[in-house]
């Protein structure tokens, strides 16, 4: 097995490498993903031969505590700034003087987050922010899920190396999607966004959010002999390195370089600010020294911000999946980064307030970015006299009152049978972990509403298989298959209806405990506020948005017309009481069970009242050990923590 364990490690890997890295993907995300459950069921069964650079470590894990400081053994230098040719050139005085035949290596400046990984025997052992250069954070977990970061290097070297860690722009587009959606604040900018990341204690975070990297430095000693020969080498090794550099003895071919670049920015799949330009010979480098703040062998040329000024004609609300209403205004077109600007979000309403943005102004625009065209301020010198922004207080799409909860930034609709909601809403309904309704995915769902068959969730429970078979490409057998689907979904859990109703706050886990505490639905579309946010772990924030949902004439319908189709609304599954065994105690599971499964014991020890956690600290009150246990068992001894085996678990 072990054997097996290895080489599924190197071909998924090298696949992953495809398609983050190359682009060029060799095997289909089906074969992929076959081979990846293969990896995890036997990682599994032989904890104890699992590799270091397993892909496995790339999904979320453990959620963090908190950052721990790291003090880097080579510190990291910033770069002195210029803002124009003259200061360049002054620059290349200063190095030619010392020597005249000198070559530099100029390469993109990423706008990202400087980040730090040091390997040891080629195992990657800290990752760290740069901090203010000598203290940063210990962020290794975090970086182990930035899918081009090698976590095992072909050689068994020492070595540590600088680079960037930054969020491409597609990344960043849908982050922000996910955030409108969400009723939360936007990222202003993908280093933000990528910053933001890094410093998530949820691992899962991490590893959703699609980080890249671009390495482009080696600290302490080395045997290259130049800047460009470092890149190579990094290559070699595993690393991502950034094509776009070159080399040149003339600062005139620099800057044409600079001026090319320039106008090619917006087209790039990251985000830049600049370019940096270095020393090619490290032995130049050495004999060129630091100043106290930079070192004299490198400059950093920074692109100036492109903003244009531009009128608001108009603003159009729009309302999205979970009935956040957006504002965008309507300019008078610009040229902006290589392409015209009409359109430009205003963010939300609390954005606009603050900006005191009117139809009328004229107002200064920019990238978000360089790819999401925002307003950044009013020029209030043109203002004439136009008046405060009208805020709409009906939605855009089915009239319903909107709301501005006390916790957001933004409008949103509460009508569960607003028009623009209902499709995104009825695919989460039908989704996995909500009434996991087999073949109902989007395909399904937009075909559905083009035949007029289906207005709401309600309207699934009310489909027949001929109606089914009116769909373009359904037939009789997979009509009836999707049938037998919806029917059975009638016998969840009303846990699993309460989720699928996409309720503001309102996830998996929190159904579970409200139906665990109220039996079922209608009990608790009936419960008083207090009694909601006196459960342990929820609190006010859920508790308002529960009694402002069914508070509504739109979920007390949905709700009778679910169960006149017969759907189950009482809770089925097991209950965990004040006095389980295991009632408020946290529990982490390591090492080998030989008569449970990892998901097994970790529904037992749940069912039992136990918070099972991924990671030992000083707040886990004991931990289930099996066979072969690794560092996690050994971290409890030196805490302290109690141990105990699967058959104590058993005996429960």
């Amino acid at each position: 097995m072990k054997e097996r364990m290895n080489e599924l490690v190197q071909l998924l890997n090298r696949y992953a490498k495809e398609y983050y890295t190359k682009d060029s993907p060799s095997v289909s995300d089906a074969e992929y993903d076959r081979l990846y459950r293969e990896l995890a069921e036997l990682e599994e069964r032989y904890p104890q031969d699992v590799l270091p650079d397993s892909p496995t470590h790339r999904v979320g894990g453990p959620v963090l505590e908190g950052f721990e400081k790291y003090t880097h053994e080579y510190p990291l230098f910033s770069l002195q700034d210029a803002f124009s040719r003259e200061e360049l050139g002054a620059f290349d005085q200063r190095v030619k003087t010392e020597f005249p035949q000198a070559e530099y290596l100029a390469e993109l400046k990423i706008d990202g987050l400087s980040i730090s990984l040091t390997y040891v025997d080629g195992i990657l052992q800290v990752g760290a922010t740069r901090g203010d250069g000598t203290v940063g954070e210990n962020i290794t977990e975090n970086l182990k899920r930035v899918q081009d970061i090698p976590l095992h290097l072909p050689q068994p070297i020492n070595l540590t190396v600088r680079g960037e860690c930054y969020l491409p722009k597609v990344s960043f587009e849908n982050i922000n999607a996910e955030r409108r959606e969400n009723g939360e604040p936007e990222f202003a900018n993908p280093r933000n966004a990528a910053a933001g990341t890094l410093r998530q204690l949820d691992t899962r975070i991490v590893a959703k959010r699609r980080l890249a990297t671009f390495i482009y430095q080696e600290a302490g000693p080395t045997a290259a002999e130049s800047q460009e020969a470092v890149l190579e080498s990094f290559a070699k090794l595993g690393f991502t390195v950034n094509p776009r550099h070159m080399v040149s003895s003339s600062m005139d071919d620099i800057w044409q370089f600079i001026e090319t670049v320039a106008k090619e920015r917006s087209q790039l799949d990251y985000d830049i600010d600049g370019i940096v330009i270095k020393v090619n010979s490290l032995a130049m480098q050495e004999e060129l020294g630091f100043t106290v703040k930079a070192p004299r062998w490198a400059i950093a040329y920074k692109f100036p911000a492109e903003e244009k000024e531009a009128e608001i004609l108009s603003v159009d609300w729009t309302v999205g999946r979970t009935g956040v209403v957006t504002p965008t205004a309507n300019l008078t077109p610009v040229q902006l980064a290589g392409t015209t600007v009409s359109r430009a979000t205003l963010h939300n309403v609390d954005y606009i307030a603050d900006k005191d943005i009117r139809i009328g102004d004229t107002v200064v625009v920019y990238k978000a970015g360089d790819i999401i065209p925002a307003v950044l301020h009013v020029v209030k010198s043109k203002r004439h006299q136009q008046e405060a922004m009208p805020i709409p207080n009906l939605c855009p799409s089915c009239q319903s009152g909107l709301i501005h909860f006390e916790d957001e930034v933004a409008l949103r609709c509460v009508n569960p049978r607003c028009p623009a909601q209902l499709k995104e809403k009825l695919i989460h309904f039908a989704s996995r972990n909500a009434m996991n309704i087999a073949g109902l995915g989007p395909a399904i769902v937009e075909k559905l509403f083009a035949a007029d068959l289906i207005h709401d969730v309600a309207d699934i429970y009310q489909l027949s298989t001929e109606n089914l078979m009116q769909l373009e490409g359904i037939k009789e057998k997979s009509a009836a298959k999707l049938y037998k689907a919806i029917q059975a979904s009638k016998e969840n859990s009303a846990e699993k209806l309460l989720f699928g109703l996409g309720i503001r706050h309102v996830g998996s886990k929190v159904s579970r405990l409200l139906l665990e505490k109220f039996d079922n639905i209608p009990q608790l579309a009936a419960a008083d506020f207090d009694e909601i946010a006196a459960i342990d772990g929820l609190g006010t924030v859920i508790a308002q948005s529960l009694k402002t949902y069914f508070a509504t004439s739109g979920a007390q319908k949905l709700l009778t017309e679910l169960q006149a189709s017969g759907l189950n609304l009482a809770y089925l599954g097991k209950r965990v009481s004040d006095d389980a065994a295991l009632s408020g105690l946290t529990v982490v599971l390591t090492g080998k069970l030989e008569k449970l499964t990892r998901s097994q014991a970790k529904e037992k020890l749940q069912n039992l009242g136990a918070n099972v956690a991924g990671s030992v600290s000083k707040k886990t009150s004991l931990v289930v050990a099996g066979s072969d246990a690794g560092s996690k068992l050994e971290k409890a001894r030196n805490l302290g923590i109690e141990i105990k085996d699967e058959a104590w678990l058993e005996s429960l």
